[in-house]
């Protein structure tokens, strides 16, 4: 499996989809990438030759934000939003929705499972 930035990219699939498996490459970066590096995109990752991943590791170093830095660089802003005490950096140290989605109902993903709580005594409880 060839290696780019610490991450092993399947061998058996194109190189332009290959490449998507990086943290910050979509399809037009990737697509991008190989016609900077001269790779052929639809060729598979295991017919590349170390001086092509040298040459796409070097352009994705020098030109684009991902992986690592790309992941260090979104925690400083959440840190930062969360430092200065905005709205959004309230939510996101709840762990709400941050982008004014409803929470009465649905938000399962980001408040986790559901914690019942006791309901109030009904009116036929009461007498």
């Amino acid at each position: 499996m060839p290696r780019l930035l610490g991450v092993d990219i399947p061998n058996d699939k194109p190189t332009w989809i290959s490449l998507q498996y990086l943290y910050g490459v979509g399809k037009k970066v990737a697509l991008e990438l190989c016609r900077k590096a001269g790779v052929s995109p639809t060729a598979h990752a295991r017919e590349l030759h170390e001086d092509e991943l040298a040459r796409m590791a070097a352009l994705l170093d020098k030109d684009y934000t991902c992986e690592g830095q790309l992941r260090r660089q979104i925690a400083q802003n959440v840190a930062r939003l969360k430092d200065i005490g905005s709205y959004r950096g309230v939510r996101h140290r709840r762990g709400l929705p941050v982008r004014g989605q409803r929470t009465r109902t649905n938000a399962r993903t980001r408040k986790g499972p559901k914690k019942t709580v006791a309901g109030k005594k009904g009116v036929k409880d009461m007498k």
